[in-house]
């Protein structure tokens, strides 16, 4: 059951959420805003030059993004 349901492009989304808060988010946690391929989106979100964080805790994919791309740059970028 989706419990938010998103105004905005799943990617925009995720990058407002993630880029540079120290914040992170599983699979499980992505469902509840209605995003069903995280993986994808955090795949979309390399491709943009995002230094993306993966970390594997107990079967679990866990996502973060640093605050600086893969330049170490922190400018905003257009997802």
């Amino acid at each position: 059951m989706v419990k938010n349901k998103l105004k905005v492009p799943q990617r925009q989304f995720l990058y407002t959420l993630l880029r540079g808060t120290g914040k992170a988010i599983t699979q499980r946690q992505a469902k509840q805003y209605g995003i069903k391929r995280l993986s994808a989106r955090m795949s979309e979100l390399r491709g943009l030059g995002l230094k993306v964080n993966t970390v594997k805790i107990a079967n679990e994919t866990v996502y973060s993004i640093s605050a600086r791309d893969i330049f170490g740059s922190r400018a905003n970028i257009a997802v």
